[in-house]
């Protein structure tokens, strides 16, 4: 057997999730391993969007600078029905330091992240395969294969498997992945230049709608468009790669455009893929827990894959970081699967009604070109479209760690929402977004200052789970005035209380962020195998 004891948590599969979940472990202070039975990062394209949401949980774990200064900022998107233009939408209107999407190839995101961690002192462990597991209440024994083709065993208190849709871990550990195929859908992508009577500018991209298919094109940093074909499956049997001409064919159908031409770009990429529908039984086992498409995985409408894998790695890190420390009730750990599963769910549900991705016939076709026509035509309805999109609606209102007054609080947000990055002034000082009075290491207690009292500072003084305490004015005020805001480590309400009641702040703080680290018991199987 190894000797792993200094690593505190293995981390198994080095993509964007399994590499955001490392560095946020990293920036928690937490000790870390990462394998992965690649070689090397991936050179495939893959995912190539970063939403605002996303983006926001990047800039927290100190690495959304680096990829925006490689990505790509979506600016806007020219909307075409069967060659004639139905409108224009524009983003940028979100109140975040991360108010747009980011397109940037998988590989990119990738690469930087690797960089990222090896700069926090992890590198990569490659061509390092998990061949079986098994747990107790302690400690979890992981046999792989190394390099070299020796066995060896790891152990280590806990396991993040981000190992993808045909999870190892997960498969290990017995837990069903249930779902269903997307019938008469394939999706065909690629990476091109094209030579098109449209404006070309980085930042702006094109939708082509048309019966049976959708195409999606936006420049991407260092490889011209991505091109993205939703279409139907006229013959499911076909499973090799599409030719260039195909991809060039179908953008040209949607688009009207005959004399396109389509060179491909570095690397070369051409897919053609199908999709289910799935989200693992139960996102924990004991001591293991699942991320990313070992998770849940779906088709790719919207983009939004990569990125619930992002958010669900800022979700689980803190939580696991502080149930290890004994600053958190085991319970706290197992909110990750509700609130993920929910998350996961919100997401397909959603993306199922795309009206830009839908494959419709023609009636149906010409209809969404007209509600289109009309949506398009209305800033309001564009603020709607970029606020869904960005994942800022996303919320954990139905987990046992939101608790509040049970009302719509004014300014809209409940507890379970994502804070808004809204303007605030600190007691004499100069105005700052909120969210830079937010820490991932840390839980932060906002308050208004004339509500400030003794009996506010007594209610956390024993809590073992480091606590801010920010008093603040806004312009846009959270809710009522005499309020107090429990912010959790990854910017989402916890607990909406009021100031006259540091009594029920208590009782929230010893529920959940307890001194006693609890046995794992729940879910726990003797050996996995």
């Amino acid at each position: 057997m190894s000797g792993n004891h200094d690593i505190e948590v293995l981390v198994v599969g080095a993509g964007p999730v399994g590499l955001t979940t490392a560095i946020a472990l990293r920036r928690l202070g937490m000790r870390v391993a990462v394998i992965d039975r690649a070689p090397a990062t991936n050179r495939e394209p893959r995912a190539d969007v970063i939403f605002p949401r996303a983006g926001e949980a990047l800039g927290a774990l100190g690495v959304g600078e680096t990829v925006r200064r490689h990505a790509y900022e979506m600016e806007s998107g020219t909307v075409y029905s069967s060659g004639h233009k139905v409108g224009r939408f524009a983003t940028g209107r979100l109140a975040s330091h991360y108010p747009t999407a980011m397109t940037i190839e998988q590989h990119h995101i990738e690469r930087l992240l690797a960089d990222e961690l090896t700069g926090l002192g992890v590198s990569v462990g490659w061509r390092t395969r998990v061949t079986d597991l098994e747990q107790d209440e302690t400690a979890v024994r992981v046999d792989v294969q190394r390099p070299d083709g020796t066995a060896d065993r790891i152990e280590v208190p806990w396991v993040v498997a981000c190992d993808g849709i045909r999870s190892t871990v997960r498969q290990r550990l017995g837990i069903p992945f249930p779902g269903s195929d997307r019938p008469n859908m394939q999706v065909v992508q690629g990476n091109v230049t094209p030579a098109w009577p449209l404006p070309d500018k980085p930042g702006n991209g094109y939708f082509f709608l048309a019966p049976h298919r959708s195409v999606i094109a936006f420049p991407t940093p260092g490889c011209g468009y991505r091109i993205f074909c939703v279409r139907d499956d006229p013959d499911p049997q076909q499973t090799d790669p599409p030719t260039l001409r195909e991809l060039r064919d179908l953008v040209a159908g949607a688009a009207r455009i005959p004399e396109l031409e389509l060179v491909l770009s570095e690397p070369v990429w051409l897919s053609r893929a199908r999709f289910s529908d799935r989200i693992a039984a139960r996102l924990r086992a004991g001591r293991v827990l699942l991320a990313g498409d070992a998770a849940h995985t779906w088709a790719p409408l919207g983009g939004h894959g990569m990125n619930v894998g992002m958010l669900g790695a800022y979700n689980l890190v803190w939580k696991l970081a502080a149930v290890h420390r004994g600053q958190a009730a085991d319970e706290v750990l197992d909110t990750y699967d509700g609130e993920q599963r929910a998350l996961a769910e919100g997401v397909i549900r959603d993306m199922r009604t795309s009206p830009m991705e839908m494959i419709l016939p023609s009636v149906p076709h010409r209809i969404r070109s007209l509600v289109l026509r009309g949506m398009l035509a209305s800033d309001t309805m564009q603020r709607r479209i970029e606020f869904m999109m960005s994942d800022f609606g996303r919320h954990h209102r139905r987990s046992p760690l939101s608790q509040g007054r049970g009302r719509r609080l004014l300014g809209g947000i409940r507890a379970g929402d994502r804070v808004p990055d809204i303007p605030v002034v600190p007691p004499g000082g100069l105005p700052v977004r909120l969210h830079e009075l937010l820490g991932y290491d840390r839980w932060t207690l906002l308050h208004h200052p004339r509500f400030a009292a003794p009996e506010i500072e007594h209610a956390v003084e024993d809590c073992p789970a480091p606590i801010s305490i920010r008093p603040i004015t806004s312009a846009a005020p959270l809710g009522a005035a005499d309020d107090l805001y429990l912010v959790r480590p990854d910017g989402h309400l916890g607990l909406v209380c009021p100031t006259t009641r540091p009594d029920v702040l208590r009782d929230y703080l010893r529920r959940h962020l307890t001194g006693t680290a609890a046995p794992v018991t729940a879910g726990v199987p003797a050996a996995a195998g």
